[in-house]
């Protein structure tokens, strides 16, 4: 659990964050922009968190890419332990810096591709539904027929 919210609301994926009550959809894609898994956390929980979650399941890669808000010690300690080499460039208050691929790197914007296809969707990018399991099926559904079928 991220924070305290109102009853329901952390089940929901639903949290308070400057922009108002949201969720926070977080995703791992292939290469060719296709979602491989989709993760919902409540809006005001910190990116490293869904993170965490999606990268104990996640299927046998050479290579992750990320932006600076997964720059974090721990996961990228977990992340090498798994045989998987990060390519995540470092915070600007990082006090060591830690280089990364920068040819590499520009392929990062698949993820970005693959969240703007999907939010093509305005149930999606709405959040119409109110039960958290509606909305990630309506996520689902919107990925499947995109990308899969």
């Amino acid at each position: 659990m991220c924070c305290r919210c109102k009853k329901g609301a952390v089940e929901e994926a639903i949290g308070i964050s400057r922009g108002g009550r949201n969720t926070k959809l977080h995703a791992v894609s292939d290469m060719q922009c296709r979602p491989v898994l989709l993760y919902l956390t409540p809006g005001q929980c910190a990116d490293i968190k869904g993170a965490v979650g999606l990268s104990a399941v996640l299927p046998p890669v050479k290579y992750l890419l990320a932006d600076k808000a997964y720059d974090a010690g721990h996961f990228r300690d977990f992340i090498a332990r798994r045989g998987i080499q990060p390519v995540i460039p470092a915070k600007a208050n990082r006090k060591v810096h830690i280089p990364h691929n920068k040819k590499r790197y520009k392929h990062r914007n698949t993820v970005e591709r693959m969240f703007g296809r999907i939010k093509d969707w305005r149930r999606v990018a709405t959040r119409y539904d109110k039960l958290a399991r509606n909305f990630m099926a309506a996520i689902c559904l919107a990925a499947l027929i995109c990308f899969w079928i």
